[in-house]
């Protein structure tokens, strides 16, 4: 049986005669939140028959999730071959209310989803390279965290939420399928998420990046560069022989994006190693003609691991240096310290309760 969410409207249009079966699956899966094609009761009896012999349409098993005292989830998802993968749910900001108690603002919220199950990368700060690459997720995987997400929170269709490409895996190493993930996305059909809602974090594969840009998808993109010299950023990110810095500097320059937007620049600080103000000094240089946003992330410690968390006086001091130089630059807030929040946690936990 194949997954049905693999598949584009148009794709769909191809097998599903007449062509306009194909919209109100689509409906019936994502706005509908139909559990089977049993539910789709305005389709033919006969085609229901088919669609049921043919596809499934829940590719993701809920093996467990933790919810922080901020509300992040972290999900545990068994894919149909039995592997895992990871998914989290942030909520970022809270509704708004004028003081007759009118709602001025919805929540926002933002999902990070799993492109691979594991990663090739192998960063020597992250708990997803400890069980190496295994295969890519499909297109309709990676739809699915983010349809189950919204769903399993009770937001509404016609409300929209924020995905990131930026947990388990390279999305760059599995760009044909992100590429056709997004498709589904912003199908108005379907999820409906605009392109300039979606954002793709690699660890700076520059040749990927200007397939990409060449796409020209519309997404926006996120660089998790953590260094500022290829000598330390080659201890933290392998992939930095291949794609050292200045070539990930030259991809950016040529990247095409939104005039309103920038390109965002992960930081993951780590105390004594890469958050001093000469750091923050050869970042700017490094930035120079790029029109970029900086975000600071504390490293989130984990059992094993050889680095240790910031200080928030050198997080705050690295961000000042930055902004009085011009540049955006965030500190983004820790979100599910109480939880299994670092890429790989919830996974290596479960692995060591079954043992």
């Amino acid at each position: 049986m194949q997954n049905l969410l693999d598949y584009t409207k148009k794709e769909l249009e191809e097998f599903i005669k007449p062509n306009f079966r194909a919209k109100q699956i689509y409906e019936w899966v994502y706005k509908k939140n139909a559990k089977s094609f049993d539910d789709m009761l305005n389709l033919p009896k006969t085609l229901r028959e088919d669609l049921n012999e043919k596809f499934y349409i829940d590719p993701l098993k809920k093996i467990k999730s933790e919810k922080s005292s901020d509300g992040s989830i972290k999900y545990l998802f068994e894919l149909k071959d039995g592997k895992t993968i990871e998914t989290v749910w942030l909520p970022m900001k809270d509704e708004i209310y004028d003081e007759d108690g009118n709602l001025l603002r919805h929540s926002r919220y933002t999902v990070c989803v799993s492109s691979q199950v594991g990663c090739k990368i192998g960063c020597t700060f992250c708990l997803t390279a400890k069980g190496g690459f295994v295969r890519n997720l499909t297109p309709g995987e990676i739809v699915a965290q983010v349809h189950y997400a919204k769903k399993d929170n009770n937001i509404p269709y016609e409300r929209r939420v924020n995905i990131v490409y930026m947990g388990m895996g390279e999305p760059l190493n599995n760009l044909e399928n992100v590429k056709k993930a997004i498709e589904i996305f912003t199908d108005n059909d379907g999820l409906a998420i605009a392109p300039r809602r979606q954002t793709i974090s690699t660890s700076g594969l520059s040749s990927q990046i200007k397939k990409l840009g060449e796409m020209d998808l519309g997404v926006l993109l996120a660089i998790s560069l953590h260094a500022v010299n290829d000598e330390l950023r080659e201890k933290l990110m392998p992939i930095n022989r291949a794609y050292n810095i200045a070539s990930i500097m030259d991809a950016v320059r040529n990247f095409p994006i939104d005039m309103r937007k920038k390109v965002m620049f992960e930081y993951l600080m780590m105390d004594n190693l890469n958050d001093s103000i000469k750091d923050a000094k050869t970042l700017v240089k490094l930035l120079h003609g790029i029109k970029a946003k900086v975000n600071l992330i504390y490293f989130n410690p984990h059992e094993g691991s050889e680095y240790k968390r910031p200080s928030m006086e050198n997080m705050e001091n690295f961000q000042s240096y930055l902004r009085d130089h011009g540049i955006t630059c965030t500190i983004r807030e820790s979100k599910g310290l109480d939880i299994s929040a670092a890429c790989g946690q919830l996974k290596e936990r479960a692995k060591i309760s079954d043992r």
